[in-house]
Protein backbone atom coordinates (compact mmCIF):
# COMPACT_ATOMS: atom_id res chain seq x y z
CA UNK A 1 0.00 0.00 0.00
CA UNK A 2 1.31 3.48 -0.92
CA UNK A 3 1.09 6.44 1.29
CA UNK A 4 1.05 10.17 0.37
CA UNK A 5 1.70 12.50 3.47
CA UNK A 6 0.92 16.22 2.36
CA UNK A 7 1.19 19.51 4.32
CA UNK A 8 -2.07 20.88 4.15
CA UNK A 9 -4.91 21.20 6.96
CA UNK A 10 -7.61 18.40 6.92
CA UNK A 11 -11.21 19.42 6.18
CA UNK A 12 -13.05 19.82 9.08
CA UNK A 13 -15.33 16.19 7.30
CA UNK A 14 -11.39 14.67 6.91
CA UNK A 15 -10.58 15.66 10.30
CA UNK A 16 -13.79 14.53 11.91
CA UNK A 17 -13.92 11.03 9.78
CA UNK A 18 -10.68 9.98 10.95
CA UNK A 19 -10.50 11.20 14.51
CA UNK A 20 -14.11 9.46 15.28
CA UNK A 21 -12.33 6.50 13.93
CA UNK A 22 -9.85 6.44 16.39
CA UNK A 23 -12.64 6.92 19.30
CA UNK A 24 -12.44 10.55 20.09
CA UNK A 25 -15.55 11.82 18.89
CA UNK A 26 -15.97 13.04 22.12
CA UNK A 27 -12.95 14.81 22.99
CA UNK A 28 -13.68 18.09 21.53
CA UNK A 29 -16.52 20.64 21.07
CA UNK A 30 -17.47 20.67 17.12
CA UNK A 31 -18.83 24.17 17.47
CA UNK A 32 -15.24 25.09 18.19
CA UNK A 33 -13.61 23.08 15.89
CA UNK A 34 -13.59 25.00 12.86
CA UNK A 35 -11.56 27.96 14.55
CA UNK A 36 -9.37 25.27 16.38
CA UNK A 37 -8.09 24.15 13.08
CA UNK A 38 -7.87 27.32 11.51
CA UNK A 39 -5.32 28.54 14.36
CA UNK A 40 -2.96 25.20 14.04
CA UNK A 41 0.54 26.12 13.10
CA UNK A 42 1.00 23.65 10.61
CA UNK A 43 -0.79 19.85 9.70
CA UNK A 44 -0.67 17.36 7.74
CA UNK A 45 -2.59 14.45 5.83
CA UNK A 46 -2.03 11.28 4.90
CA UNK A 47 -3.57 10.08 1.57
CA UNK A 48 -4.06 6.41 0.16
CA UNK A 49 -6.17 6.07 -2.99
CA UNK A 50 -7.44 9.56 -2.64
CA UNK A 51 -8.89 8.94 0.78
CA UNK A 52 -7.94 10.91 3.84
CA UNK A 53 -6.60 8.44 6.48
CA UNK A 54 -4.00 10.08 8.90
CA UNK A 55 -4.12 13.61 10.33
CA UNK A 56 -2.02 15.56 12.60
CA UNK A 57 -1.07 18.87 13.43
CA UNK A 58 1.10 21.38 15.47
CA UNK A 59 -0.09 23.71 17.77
CA UNK A 60 2.16 26.45 19.70
CA UNK A 61 3.49 29.83 19.58
CA UNK A 62 5.61 29.02 16.46
CA UNK A 63 8.60 30.44 18.31
CA UNK A 64 9.19 28.69 21.60
CA UNK A 65 6.86 26.03 21.92
CA UNK A 66 5.63 23.83 19.57
CA UNK A 67 2.95 20.60 20.66
CA UNK A 68 1.92 17.63 17.87
CA UNK A 69 -1.40 17.27 18.27
CA UNK A 70 -4.16 15.45 16.98
CA UNK A 71 -2.27 12.63 15.51
CA UNK A 72 -4.73 10.43 14.41
CA UNK A 73 -4.61 7.18 11.41
CA UNK A 74 -7.90 5.08 10.29
CA UNK A 75 -8.05 2.20 12.13
CA UNK A 76 -7.22 -0.06 8.85
CA UNK A 77 -4.38 1.50 7.96
CA UNK A 78 -2.77 1.53 11.50
CA UNK A 79 0.44 -0.47 11.77
CA UNK A 80 1.87 0.17 8.04
CA UNK A 81 4.25 3.47 8.74
CA UNK A 82 1.48 5.49 8.47
CA UNK A 83 2.16 7.73 12.08
CA UNK A 84 5.41 7.52 11.55
CA UNK A 85 5.25 9.44 8.36
CA UNK A 86 2.71 12.03 9.98
CA UNK A 87 4.90 12.57 12.76
CA UNK A 88 8.29 12.59 10.58
CA UNK A 89 6.66 15.35 8.51
CA UNK A 90 5.41 17.35 11.49
CA UNK A 91 9.07 17.43 13.00
CA UNK A 92 10.52 18.16 9.40
CA UNK A 93 8.38 21.36 9.33
CA UNK A 94 8.91 22.20 13.28
CA UNK A 95 12.95 21.70 11.98
CA UNK A 96 12.30 24.80 10.10
CA UNK A 97 10.64 26.80 12.63
CA UNK A 98 12.41 26.39 16.18
CA UNK A 99 14.82 27.74 17.46
CA UNK A 100 17.82 25.65 19.77
CA UNK A 101 16.16 26.30 23.00
CA UNK A 102 12.36 25.29 21.59
CA UNK A 103 10.07 22.90 23.59
CA UNK A 104 8.27 20.54 21.32
CA UNK A 105 6.00 17.89 23.85
CA UNK A 106 3.16 15.64 23.30
CA UNK A 107 0.25 13.95 24.60
CA UNK A 108 0.16 10.01 24.22
CA UNK A 109 -2.09 7.80 24.73
CA UNK A 110 -2.15 3.97 24.61
CA UNK A 111 0.52 2.29 22.63
CA UNK A 112 1.41 5.53 21.38
CA UNK A 113 4.59 6.38 23.39
CA UNK A 114 6.35 3.70 21.35
CA UNK A 115 6.38 5.31 18.67
CA UNK A 116 7.05 8.83 20.18
CA UNK A 117 10.01 7.20 21.35
CA UNK A 118 11.63 6.46 18.38
CA UNK A 119 11.79 10.05 17.60
CA UNK A 120 12.85 10.85 21.43
CA UNK A 121 10.06 11.44 23.10
CA UNK A 122 10.69 11.06 26.52
CA UNK A 123 8.72 11.19 30.09
CA UNK A 124 10.75 13.13 32.40
CA UNK A 125 11.00 12.32 35.92
CA UNK A 126 10.33 14.74 38.77
CA UNK A 127 7.64 16.72 35.78
CA UNK A 128 4.21 15.64 35.31
CA UNK A 129 2.13 17.23 32.33
CA UNK A 130 -1.38 17.93 33.83
CA UNK A 131 -4.06 19.38 32.07
CA UNK A 132 -7.86 20.42 33.11
CA UNK A 133 -10.83 20.16 30.69
CA UNK A 134 -13.52 22.80 30.55
CA UNK A 135 -16.24 23.77 30.38
CA UNK A 136 -14.62 27.46 30.86
CA UNK A 137 -18.25 29.02 29.59
CA UNK A 138 -21.21 28.89 31.47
Amino acid sequence: MSYEVIDRLPTLDEFIAVTSAVGWQHAYDLDALPLSLERTRHAVVAVHEGEVVGVGRVLGDGAIYFYLHDIAVLPAHQGRGVGRAIVTALERWIATQAGPRSFVGLFAAGDSMRLYETFGYREHPGMTGVFRVGPYRQ
